[in-house]
């Protein structure tokens, strides 16, 4: 028995030695006294794009933060969880130098304001052919729960995510209205004529997916569109979306409100979906990218969601679809807002706050 026991120790210690050999990396501080970084887009791996709550468009050229914001970008409202927030390349941004942003819009001599995109064109560290792509309807008077994350299908059209407004949540339950849904547009703001729900009179045409709470993470991998988003107190969830799928928030959820009251008994419902996974208590997820580098092989076929509570990334190794391990990561840099992936295989971590930094995970 005793031999058998010391030949599982073993045992254990070579997985735990071969784990660590596989997570084998250190951290590059590439952008520093960050002003609330939210979202990161990679150029290249020498030229990196990313927004700053506050209002600014800010650039990475070739290694080096350019001190002056690139001009030209939209009013945005600051406040709350409000301001310039998701970014998006164009798929053929090498030759257009076509971006999009989202971003809190206050509407003019109201107090209210909603989630608006824009597509514009980057010359010369300047934003030119500034367009309205999308504009959430109706407005709300809260500053929370906009979603404002973006991804590109297949086909060319454009997903948006559109948070709930937080205390508009029955609406995501409807489809006359754009709170707790994913958007799918053309680039030119057009609807695409296979959306959902365009043979619906009282159904905004915009919509794709609905039931959603607050949208903070999407990537598209092999067709397959994961999403997350945050719960309430627990129950943040990752998804697998589908068009015209109920994802039944707040019909269904795992969570409770803040004020520990039940904000519905029932975690199931015929015709809502299941997320393939959630997390009690709740993480707060935020960015999310797909690992297939080479910089870290073990890393390879994995989503990495990161998350502000307490601060970390988590790595979920897929099979298929499905998640089969789940690892937490770089749990010492505090909260962190996004997640990307750069052609060298390296990471790029955005941390939170009004001292945020960029931060690239590379080979020691």
């Amino acid at each position: 028995m005793i031999k058998q026991l010391k030949i599982f120790f073993i045992v254990i210690l070579a997985i735990t030695h071969l784990s660590a050999e596989e997570v084998n990396y250190r951290y590059e501080n590439i952008a520093e006294n960050l002003s609330h970084p939210w979202a990161i887009a990679v150029i290249d791996d020498n030229n990196i794009l990313f927004t700053e709550l506050s209002g600014s468009l800010r650039i990475i050229e070739e290694g080096i933060l350019n001190p002056q914001p690139i001009t030209g970008v939209p009013e945005v409202l600051f406040a709350g969880q409000g301001g310039l927030s998701g970014l998006i390349l164009d798929p053929n941004f090498a030759s257009n130098s076509t971006l999009y942003i989202s971003f809190s819009s206050p509407d003019k001599g109201k107090k209210t304001n909603t989630l608006e995109v824009v597509s514009a064109k980057l010359v010369s560290g300047s934003l030119v052919e500034v367009k309205t792509i999308f504009k959430a309807s109706p407005s709300r008077k809260t500053a929370a729960h906009y979603g404002a994350r973006m991804a590109f299908l297949d086909d060319g059209t454009l997903l948006i995510t559109s948070g709930d407004g937080f205390n508009y949540r029955e609406k995501a339950q409807y489809l006359d209205n754009h709170f707790g849904k994913i958007i799918r547009i053309n680039t030119d703001g057009s609807i695409p004529e296979d959306n959902p729900f365009l043979s619906d009179k009282n159904a905004k045409p915009e919509i794709w997916s609905y039931g959603h709470r607050n949208l903070q993470g999407i990537v598209i991998v092999n067709g397959v569109v994961y999403e997350n988003e945050h719960g309430p107190m627990g129950g943040d969830e990752l998804n697998i979306v589908l068009p015209s799928k109920n994802y039944g928030w707040p019909a269904i959820t795992y969570g409770k409100d803040y004020s520990g009251a039940t904000i519905s008994p029932f975690t199931q419902k015929e015709g809502m979906e299941q997320p393939i996974k959630y997390w009690v208590p709740s993480i707060a997820p935020s960015g999310m990218a797909f690992y297939e580098g080479t910089l870290f092989p073990g890393w390879n076929n994995s989503l990495f969601v990161s998350a502000l509570v307490p601060g970390d990334v988590r790595r979920l190794e897929l099979s298929g679809t499905k998640i089969i391990n789940e690892e937490i990561l770089f749990s010492d840099l505090g909260r962190i807002r996004d997640v990307a992936t750069s052609p060298d295989g390296s990471l790029i971590l955005a941390t939170d706050g009004p001292n945020g930094k960029l931060v690239r995970v590379i080979n020691k």
